[in-house]
């Protein structure tokens, strides 16, 4: 690998990073296009196994950040990660097995769909319980390191159930998981914004660790790890400054950022599978 190449992609792994932290979605969804474009003849496993090493060295530097910021919320994080590593892990394992045209077409969909909806005028709830029986509701409190004080409740149940699923589907496409996160951890359980973002990455370091580890269990990470190594080195600088600037993004400015990322990322996927 040449100077430029490397430069180039530690270049793009800066811009990764810092994007990806800002809206909580490990940046996976835009390298692994990148990737494809990049190299046109490459092995899709490999690129996935690439595109999945990044976004674990990402989600890690974007929560070190978050953390210092006491935005993770640790409990459900941890709960909701080890809900999503056994799919994360069979995610990687279907990589060769499922047909990528048909599987982009349907998710591609999926993502334009997912996309309209968050642009829909809607009042984003900060707080508030769910419409359950206390006993699927479990309450969190938290507070920020400059004082901002949250709190919540969600229904695990339906937590953890979304969160295999996307541990399945991030590994399967090598984007991360935190834009299906990220929306869910919002609308569906009702997680202020900001510790939404900061727990989905937590999430996704765990599930992208899990993801990594299976390719270089089957072999597919051998060859992606110089490419791997200068995209790692600019999402690493560039994370804290995404997680830094989402102090000064307001949540729904971020959710919006999200919906443009979804949109985008959808409209590639339907592109790439109308080629194939």
């Amino acid at each position: 690998m040449g100077i430029e190449s490397g430069l180039l992609l530690f270049g793009f792994g800066f811009l990764t990073g810092g994007y990806g932290t800002l809206i909580g979605a490990g940046g996976g969804f835009v390298l692994l296009p990148f990737l494809l474009l990049l190299y046109p003849r490459e092995n899709p496993e490999i690129l996935t196994s690439i595109s999945l090493a990044v976004v674990f060295f990402n989600a890690l530097s974007g929560t070190r950040a978050y953390a210092r910021m006491k935005r993770v919320d640790y409990k459900s994080g941890l709960l909701f990660s080890l809900a999503a590593l056994p799919g994360a892990v069979l995610g990687a394992l279907s990589t060769a097995y499922i047909p990528r045209r048909l599987f982009d077409g349907i998710f591609g969909l999926l993502m334009a769909g997912a996309a309209i909806y968050l642009f829909s005028p809607r009042k984003l709830e900060r707080t508030g319980g769910l419409p359950l029986p206390k006993r699927y509701r479990l309450y969190r409190h938290l507070v920020e390191a400059d004082g901002t004080e949250y709190a919540f409740a969600y229904n695990p149940i339906t937590g953890t159930a979304v969160s295999f699923v996307v541990g399945y589907f991030s590994s399967l496409l090598g984007i991360g998981g935190g834009i299906i996160h990220v929306p869910v951890l919002v609308y569906v359980l009702h997680f202020p914004i900001h510790l939404a973002t900061a727990t989905s990455h937590f999430i996704l370091a765990n599930m992208a660790l899990a993801g990594t580890v299976t390719h270089i269990v089957t072999g597919n990470f051998v060859r992606g790890v110089h490419r791997t190594v200068f995209l790692s080195a600019g999402v690493l600088l560039g994370a804290p400054w995404g997680a830094y600037l989402s102090k000064y993004v307001k949540g729904p400015g971020i959710m919006r950022s999200l919906a443009l990322a979804l949109g985008l990322v959808g409209i590639r996927i339907l592109i790439q599978a109308w080629r194939d």
